[in-house]
């Protein structure tokens, strides 16, 4: 046996074992390509840009997410957040705000590692940290800059009840 043919038996046998029937890979790949194949991904999950429009059907959530649509659908089930209007035929359709959501509950449960109640539980803390806010500061103002506001608003007053009367 030669060495380029034995070289393409244990090339197809790796093959045989690491991916299935369909040629999707069962085991992760090992070495430097997995290193790059791991940042490569992490960039392109990075890299998402949502085009701007008002209105996004699942498969198109599905495809700039890069999930299957029927985890979208799980997700919907599972985090309160995540509601997506339905049209007149049935069909879900995904303003932006919940394309940022999937992005969001993606990086959570993949990139991070929480679970689903646990991301559930970030999300929830996030929107209320959200919702807390600070009061507004009003500029200090002296008593004198004060009186000639309220004089204006006296004139003012008597110039629209004078026109009222006359």
């Amino acid at each position: 046996m030669t060495a380029v043919a034995s070289r393409e038996i244990l090339r197809v046998t790796r093959r045989f074992l690491c991916h299935n029937r369909h040629g999707k890979r069962l085991l992760p790949p090992t070495g430097q390509m997995a290193a790059r194949k791991k940042n490569a991904a992490k960039h392109k999950a990075d890299e998402i840009l949502i085009p701007d429009k008002l209105y996004f059907r699942i498969g198109e959530v599905a495809s700039l997410c890069h999930l299957p649509a029927y985890v979208l659908r799980f997700w919907e089930s599972e985090f309160p957040q995540l509601k997506p209007v339905k049209s007149s035929t049935g069909q879900r359709m995904y303003r932006r705000r919940d394309v940022e959501g999937v992005l969001r509950i993606k990086h959570l449960l993949y990139e991070q590692g929480f679970t689903i109640s646990g991301a559930r539980q970030q999300l929830r803390a996030e929107t209320k940290s959200d919702k807390t806010q600070s009061a507004i500061p009003f500029p200090i103002q002296s008593a004198s800059e004060i009186q000639h506001i309220r004089q204006g608003l006296r004139e003012i007053l008597n110039l629209l009840s004078t026109r009222r009367t006359g």
